[in-house]
Parts: structure tokens; sequence; C-alpha cells
């Protein structure tokens, strides 16, 4: 964070001289120390997170891929004469033992066209799909697999 912090004073100053960039430093280590004694920041938890950008830039990824095929998917279903939704709802049950986890769940499956999360309590979801056909594979979804893996857990079973 302090090199991001760093980095922000540089371009924002928009010229590099001895004394804005000692000042810079000054300023950021102060910040720096202030978000590690009030806010909880450590070294030890930047180089975790740091290490998990990969993954969650992957998700991102595979969430915006997702988006577009669910768009698809919609489309189909209204523009189609013969095609009539069947919407539902479904409950299941989530391996996701973080509440950061069950919210990026809970939030990926709501920016899913057609699909909504109702409520959660605890492990347990409630999603309104539009046609009983989105219902299919929520339980144990590439959603849950690849964010279990971001905690850092094993996706078994």
């Amino acid at each position: 964070m302090f090199c991001i912090l760093f980095g922000l004073w540089i371009i924002f100053n928009g010229k590099w001289t001895a004394e804005i960039a000692l000042l810079g430093l000054a300023v950021c280590a102060l910040i720096y120390g202030f978000t590690c004694k009030y806010i909880g920041l450590t070294p030890k938890r930047e180089w975790r997170c740091l290490r998990k950008a990969g993954k969650a830039v992957a998700y991102l990824g595979f969430l915006l891929a997702e988006i577009v095929k669910a768009n698809l998917q919609v489309l189909r279903l209204i523009w189609s004469p013969r095609l009539t939704p069947e919407p539902e709802l479904r409950s299941f049950r989530t391996r996701l033992q973080t509440e950061f986890g069950k919210a990026i769940l809970a939030n990926s499956i709501t920016l899913t066209p057609g699909t909504i999360t109702v409520h959660v309590r605890e492990d347990l979801f409630l999603v309104h799909c539009l046609d009983s056909e989105m219902a299919q594979g929520l339980e144990n979804s590439q959603f849950e697999q690849k964010i279990l893996k971001m905690e850092g857990k094993r996706n078994d079973g």
C-alpha cells in the first residue's frame, strides 16, 4: 500500500523533484502508519491480498463471461414466442465459510441476468430464477468453486 500511495503522490503532483519525493515519502509513511495502527492493515495481510489479486481478476473475467451468456439466454427466452418462462424459487446450501465470500456469491448471482439472490441466512441461499432452466447448477456452481479457490479452500465434492 505504501508503494501505491507514493505512486499516486507522484502522479498527482505531476512532476518529480527531490523535495516532492521526500515530502511524499514522509506523508505516505504517516498514512501507512495510521492505517496499520487504526485500521489493522499489516504487511502480512497486504501480501495475502496481493497473492489473491490474480484469482480475483480471473474471477471478474469469468463473471463477465457468465453475465454475457446469461444475457443471451434471457434475450432468447424473451424474444422466442414458443418459450414460456417458468419462474422458480430455488434454495441451496453453500460451502463458503466467510461472509465476504458469501457476499461475492450473492452479488454474482444477482448480477447475472435472470437470477436474483432473495435471501441469505448462514449457508442457505434463496434465489429467484426467471426460468427453471436457470436454476440448474446453482448448488456447487462454478461461482462457488472459484470463490472457494480465492478463499484458499479446496473444492472437494
